[in-house]
């Protein structure tokens, strides 16, 4: 299955966003580098992170723009492999992946050097290493297994160290000393612009946004936005910090530090403040390290769907649906990496010299990109966040300048290093790479120029999620009665059927829509009856494959994105447990559906003729039109039930004259004649014994949900709920639209997300 066949749902909106961005950011880099940055530059090396993030804000500028025409997993590597064809494409693939494993290598031993160096009772280099690849091991299982939890793990991680951060530059900046900040840059320009080259490594987190581009939800807004707050914010941090740490402690003293920022704490912090800054530290390189893993194995599988890597190393475990052979790869050199330690006494500078190194070509490449788009423009380029008229060209001319200046001032050693790596990413194109399918160039189309559009209709729409191949026929036909109802002569109403499969963190969607190729093929064939089913009730059926890491929030997603009117979707009936009522799925979308809500079990194939109840309650005239819409299908008409409870008063109205008034109001506001349904008014002192067994002579029971926005309290305990579990026919329970008063906190949770 090509990618075109299936979708990838979007579930990330600007929080988890500006998590994996910069949050990735401030990461092992901010407890590792200011000694080796002070020892390069001095108080100056404040400089070299400002330098270092302007070149990353250019740098992102362009990717934005990129990743909002192409939203692809891969990131750089895919802008540059289809704008310059797969020779540059090759060269950036491998420099990425191996650019990723030198930084996870460079967060590992740090994590080993906070882990030894604050203990008296440990010391030793082979130590520092061994801890180091015992975290990486760690990483590496948990990658390989997969969970959902270590998203989550990750985002309270990221929020602990950013925490103890602030802490760290608020306390420290009462211990400043002038004195130490003099002289302010003793190694002069050309230490500055070679620290940053040094220190680079720690902006990589905004590349990850880019590589997971086509899980944000709105990303003509959310990947330019996160991008550049995550680099303006991340940059003032760093330099601030730079300033406290130079201030409080001598550079010359912080740059023979393995760990810089403790030595920091303790002068401003005390003991508290060291084990502090310690577990902070160890926090931030098993994040950092993390998210370099993730990221590479995505890098590998975009090569492999390019053809640019070997398909044996971009599958997919059939148990865990991870990227294993990828991440036990990008492991194993990782580990060798590590090693190197032992015997290389600079080696944390060299691995993050080395990861800069990679970047910063890839994303000279990347500038190079966005001027070969802008002047080919594919017709299936259309970016919702263009670079600023006014920035244009001078971002990407000044972002090349930049990093290929920065490149010239690292050191030797790291020059050759990268050139090597870069010599091996030609040598693979030559000898792999070039006898396969590979992507063209669209420089020819650049030299000359081109352009391009779109338009889209509307009609009644039902979405109807499908998990279940014995229920969907069911759930289908109840859909296309309910469109047909509101459909005007000469339209054609729209039923879009939604299939979610769910992967863990670790894999890549796209990755993930492969894997699944056999399960969206059955799936297809099912769909392919049920479009049979569709034809003879004048609807039409579109379906969507999608691949997605929350279900009931990607089921949301659609509905928004539809403009949908009413969502039909199956259940099983309550599963009631303390926090959820149908599952944590269905809960989401009965709670937040911007749209009508009918959720249906199934239980017989006949329809016959439904009943609803017409009682009290915000969404009876739903449940009440919903009924008469499933009655069409066998050419029935439904009944609405009210029951009322006898009166001892004389003068009281009459509870059959009142419960056919209350038939009659619901009736109306459901916009139904009095001959579309038929009134029963039941007098009963046991109004809920009295529906239950009313409604056992029908085959289809139509009821309306409770107003309570929490789910919890939308059904238990109420005679919705009942009915649910008691009714032997089939159960429908209807929730309209209503209005939402959300509080402050959900307001800015929902405006953040999206």
């Amino acid at each position: 299955m090509s990618g075109g066949d299936g979708e990838l749902a979007r579930n990330l909106g600007f929080v988890e966003a500006m998590t994996m961005g910069g949050g990735t950011m401030i990461g092992a880099g901010i407890f590792i580098l200011p000694g080796i940055a002070a020892e390069g530059a001095g108080p100056a090396s404040s400089l070299s992170f400002a330098i270092g993030g302007l070149v990353a804000l250019l740098a992102a500028l362009s990717l934005a723009e990129l990743a909002t025409g192409m939203p692809i997993a891969g990131g750089s590597y895919h802008y540059v492999n289809r704008s310059l064809g797969s020779f540059f494409g090759s060269i950036v693939g491998w420099g990425m992946w191996t650019g990723l494993m030198f930084a996870s290598a460079f967060y590992m031993i740090g994590f080993g050097q906070y882990f030894v160096e604050p203990l008296p009772f440990l010391d030793g280099r082979f130590l520092i290493i061994l801890i180091g690849l015992a975290g990486l091991s760690f990483l590496v299982g948990v990658n390989y297994y997969g969970t959902e939890e270590s998203s989550r793990f990750q985002n309270v991680m990221i929020g602990s160290e950013t925490a103890i951060i602030i802490v760290y530059v608020a306390v420290g900046f009462f211990f400043i000393q002038p004195t130490n900040l003099e002289p302010f840059a003793p190694t002069g320009v050309s230490g500055i612009i070679a620290t940053t080259g040094l220190i680079f490594v720690t902006f990589l987190g905004f590349e990850i946004i880019a590589t997971v581009a086509e899980e944000v939800k709105n990303p003509g807004r959310n990947i330019p936005l996160t991008m550049i707050l995550s680099v303006v914010s991340v940059t003032i941090l760093y330099v601030i910090v730079m300033i406290v740490s130079t201030g409080v402690v001598p550079f010359d003293t912080l740059g023979d530090s393995l760990v810089p920022v403790s030595d920091v704490a303790s002068v401003s912090m005390g003991s508290a403040g060291v084990v502090a800054i310690v577990v902070a530290a160890v926090i931030a390189a098993i994040s950092s390290s993390n998210s370099s893993i993730l990221a590479a194995a995505r890098v590998v599988f975009a090569m492999g769907r390019d053809n640019l890597m070997s398909d044996w190393l971009n599958q997919t475990h059939s148990r865990f649906r991870t990227p294993h052979r990828a991440v036990m790869a990008t492991g194993g050199v990782t580990a060798l990496l590590v090693l190197a330690g032992l015997w290389v006494e600079e080696i944390i500078a060299v691995l993050a010299e080395v990861a800069s190194f990679s970047f910063l070509v890839s994303y000279s490449l990347v500038h190079v990109a966005i001027i070969v788009m802008r002047r080919a423009d594919p017709e299936d380029y259309q970016p919702s966040f263009t670079i600023p008229g006014l920035l244009y060209p001078a971002v990407p001319i000044l972002g090349i300048v930049l990093s290929l200046l920065i490149v010239s001032q690292m050191e030797p050693v790291v020059v050759l290093i990268g050139f090597l790596i870069v010599l091996f990413g030609v040598a693979w194109y030559a000898l792999y790479v070039r006898t396969r399918d590979v992507e063209d160039s669209l420089v020819g189309d650049a030299i000359v120029g081109r352009p391009g559009g779109p338009g889209e209709p509307e009609a009644y729409r039902v979405v109807v999620p499908i998990s279940n191949p014995e229920t969907q026929k069911g759930l289908l036909r109840l859909a296309a009665a309910s469109a047909n109802t509101h459909t005007e002569e000469g339209e054609t109403p729209e039923i879009v059927t939604v299939n979610v499969i769910q992967v863990p963190s670790q894999t890549s969607l796209e990755q993930q829509l492969q894997f699944e190729e056999e399960r969206v093929d059955v799936q297809r064939q099912l769909l392919r009856s049920a479009r049979e089913a569709a034809e003879d009730m004048n609807v039409s059926l579109r379906t969507r494959a999608i691949v997605g890491r929350d279900v009931g929030r990607t089921i949301l997603d659609v509905l928004e994105e539809e403009h949908a009117d009413q969502v039909l979707i199956g259940s099983e009936g309550p599963k009631k447990t303390r926090q959820q009522v149908f599952g944590s799925n269905l809960d989401d979308v009965l709670r937040d559906a911007p749209c009508e809500v009918s959720i249906v079990n199934l239980k017989r194939e006949r329809i016959g003729t439904p009943v609803a109840l017409a009682g009290p309650g915000p969404h009876a005239q739903v449940a009440a039109r919903r009924a008469f819409e499933f009655a069409t299908i066998d050419g029935t008409r439904p009944t609405l039930l009210n029951v009322q409870r006898p009166v001892d008063e004389d003068d009281a109205p009459d509870p059959v004259d009142r419960g056919e008034a209350m038939i009659e109001e619901i009736a109306e506001a459901a916009d139904l004649d009095p001959e579309e349904y038929d009134a029963k008014v039941v007098v009963d002192t046991d109004v809920e014994s009295a529906i239950l067994a009313r409604i056992e002579s029908y085959d289809t029971v139509c009821v309306g949900v409770s107003e309570q926005r929490s789910v919890s309290r939308l059904l238990f305990g109420s005679l919705a709920e009942r009915i649910a579990t008691e009714a032997d026919g089939n159960v429908a329970m209807i929730r309209g639209p209503y209005e939402v008063h959300r509080s402050v906190r959900e307001a800015l949770v929902e405006r953040l997300s999206t």
